[in-house]
């Protein structure tokens, strides 16, 4: 049972090809479906960050992932997760999704993510003051 006011951790993968970043619309199975963000999940019991990172991009999407740091943190709106944010290189795999988890995936700069709707608000400052400086 989730003790009451404890946030659990996940992680987010920034994915870059050049100057975009890939999203995906959330899937039908995936927490709050619909938005539009980079890829995330739950951390595991035991779990380190960067082997999450690895397992749920290629659940979700199917790459294989090297990640290389973790270059910000943030909290859902809701206070259920810390978020742990990743980049992280592609070295494999094609793009695959797992139509659960993710129902469209686009490569897109800071400033297309801007115009996608829904996004979720702790997002935003990510791409519009986070990622101009990686």
């Amino acid at each position: 049972m989730e003790k009451q006011g404890v946030s659990r951790e996940a992680v987010v993968a920034v994915l870059r090809q050049g100057d975009r970043v890939l999203v995906i619309r959330r899937g039908p199975l995936a927490r709050l479906p619909g938005y539009w963000a980079p890829l995330s999940g739950t951390i595991e019991p035991g779990e380190h960050q960067e082997d999450a990172l690895v397992r749920e991009v290629y659940e979700e999407v199917g790459l294989r992932v090297v990640p290389l740091r973790k270059v910000w943190e943030s909290t859902t709106e809701d206070a259920a997760f810390v978020l742990h944010w990743w980049t992280a290189t592609v070295e494999g795999g094609g793009l695959r999704l797992d139509p659960g988890e993710a129902s469209e995936a686009r490569w897109v700069t800071a400033e297309e993510f801007g115009q996608l709707q829904p996004t979720f608000a702790g997002d935003r400052p990510f791409f519009q003051e986070i990622l101009p400086t990686l």
